[in-house]
């Protein structure tokens, strides 16, 4: 098992229900694979750096895991087609 952060941004044109909807979502995907999520922080709306799907804002969301390589790639592959998200990005994080 490997320890990563894994942050995503959803979109800010949903209502509050489906966004932490969308982040359950994505907290699920890594539990049904045995994943243990250690750290789950909603960072709130903010702005970002430049527009992305001409939104000026989204919703941040991180989450420290232990997962297994499976569950980092099923988590990637999930994250890339799942339009409510704006961006992801997982960084392994060395011991």
């Amino acid at each position: 098992m490997n320890k990563y952060e894994m942050m995503f941004i959803v979109r800010p044109d949903m209502e509050e229900a489906e966004i932490k909807k969308t982040a359950e979502g994505m907290k699920k995907v890594l539990t049904d694979l045995k994943a243990k999520v250690l750290e789950e922080k909603a960072m709130g709306q903010r702005e970002l750096a430049y527009e992305i799907k001409k939104f000026a804002t989204g919703y941040y969301y991180l989450f420290v895991v232990e997962a297994s390589k499976e569950a980092e790639q099923e988590f990637n592959r999930i994250a890339r087609i799942n339009e409510n998200l704006l961006r992801h990005i997982i960084v392994k994080v060395e011991e």
